[in-house]
């Protein structure tokens, strides 16, 4: 009972960590969790999976004005957002600690560290320069957002292709993809962040701690280094102290998780690159690996069709031959036909079917014209009587009754 409450108690992860050789999710203490790269269909479009960590980046420029202290520098601007998507633990639009944590350590991981030559973004000198902004989305939270975040970052800003400009005279001109190629970001490294978690007053560190072991333990140390073991920016944070043999050691940790990182980096950019000029399928929907829904799902198979009209004359052949059909048409009374087998009409002859519903036709008019005579009598009588009255016309209309009413001629006054 004791193993089973160290698998699933966060609360004894540093034990496990010292009584077995093996964490949580089976890494040693050193290794790190399988690292994806995926990109979209635009450039500069990428998502960064860390086990079941995810990070989506994307990339966007346009031309503004320069900063009066840097005329000749480009700008850039860097944004991590989170999502109660990513975690339910948090809210969106509201800069929490953690967040305004990140966003500083990454801008000076990626800006501070000059990895991107800001000057190959000026324009105009003073007028116009590129303004390079990289927003990050966190899809999932599992732990390391650090990690995550500078590397769907970098990867996306060396996927990025700018738009090619001329000056002539006062005049830019910003050219299409379709008219001239986009032009990549000057990028001199690649500054990756590796995260470092301590235990019992830092005894015990483990490498890329998932979102379980960050609930408890008790320091972190982020360090970002490039494959040239430069170190950009480092950070230590939480209620431990470190000794220098601690940080030596965590800085050749990192050394090492760089390189195998950038090597990775690298490969997804170049194979990217070659599906594009292939014109082979790429973007999110291509990279999602095939998954079977359904146990009877089948694979696409080929049709081989030219054989298909030998095929259709042989069972022609041997099917029986269709039974007797009457092609003429049968004609068994006046306005009656028949055509193939079956039972014989009992329409009987339409002609005397005709003249009965004449003849009922006749008589309906005969009686309603009786009756329209009546009414005409009866109205005309009405008439006679009120004729020697005048003053009132009563009509025997049914839909409403109409009265008339004549003013009465005065008496002439006479002198």
């Amino acid at each position: 009972m004791a193993c089973r409450a160290w698998r699933t108690d966060p609360l004894h992860v540093c034990v496990r960590v010292r009584v077995f050789p093996q964490r949580l999710d089976g890494r040693q203490c050193y290794d790190y969790r399988n690292i994806r790269v995926s990109f979209g269909a635009d450039r500069g479009c990428c998502i960064v999976e860390l086990g079941r960590t995810r990070v989506l980046a994307q990339v966007s420029c346009e031309l503004v004005p320069p900063k009066p202290n840097r005329p000749t520098e480009g700008v850039l601007f860097f944004n991590l957002e989170f999502s109660p998507m990513a975690a339910p633990g948090l809210e969106p639009g509201r800069q929490s600690e953690l967040l305004v944590l990140l966003n500083r350590l990454l801008e000076r991981c990626l800006r501070d560290s000059k990895c991107i030559d800001t000057e190959s973004l000026c324009v105009v000198a003073g007028e116009k320069v590129w303004q390079i902004r990289l927003d990050m989305h966190l899809l999932n939270h599992d732990g390391n957002i650090t990690d995550a975040a500078s590397i769907a970052g970098i990867v996306a800003l060396c996927h990025f292709r700018r738009p090619d400009v001329s000056v002539q005279g006062e005049e830019v001109t910003v050219y299409t993809p379709e008219e001239r190629d986009p032009v990549p970001l000057s990028i001199h490294h690649m500054p990756i962040c590796v995260s470092f978690a301590f235990f019992h007053q830092g005894t015990y560190l483990l490498v890329d701690p998932t979102e379980r072991e960050e609930r408890v333990m008790d320091g972190l140390l982020v360090i970002a280094m490039n494959k040239h073991h430069e170190i950009c920016t480092i950070q230590s944070s939480g209620v431990v102290m470190l000794l220098q043999d601690q940080i030596l050691r965590c800085s050749k940790i990192t050394a090492v998780k760089v390189s195998e990182i950038t090597e990775l980096i690298q490969k997804a950019l170049e194979n990217d690159q070659k599906a594009r000029k292939e014109g082979r399928k790429f973007g999110f929907a291509e990279s999602i690996p095939n998954q079977r829904i359904t146990t009877f799902k089948m694979e696409s198979a080929a049709v081989d069709t030219s054989d298909v009209e030998e095929q259709a004359g042989e069972i022609i052949a041997k099917a029986d031959p269709p039974a007797e059909v009457f092609a003429s048409p049968v004609l068994h009374t006046p306005g009656t036909a028949q055509i193939g087998e079956g039972l014989e009409s009992s329409w009987g002859d339409l002609e005397e079917s005709e003249k009965e519903e004449a003849a009922e036709e006749e008589a309906e008019s005969e009686a309603a014209a009786f009756e329209c005579e009546k009414v005409e009598t009866e109205g005309t009588s009405t008439l006679r009587e009120t004729k020697s009255g005048e003053p009132i016309v009563l009509s025997d209309s049914e839909e409403e009754e109409v009265v008339i009413l004549e003013p009465q001629e005065l008496p002439r006054k006479t002198r």
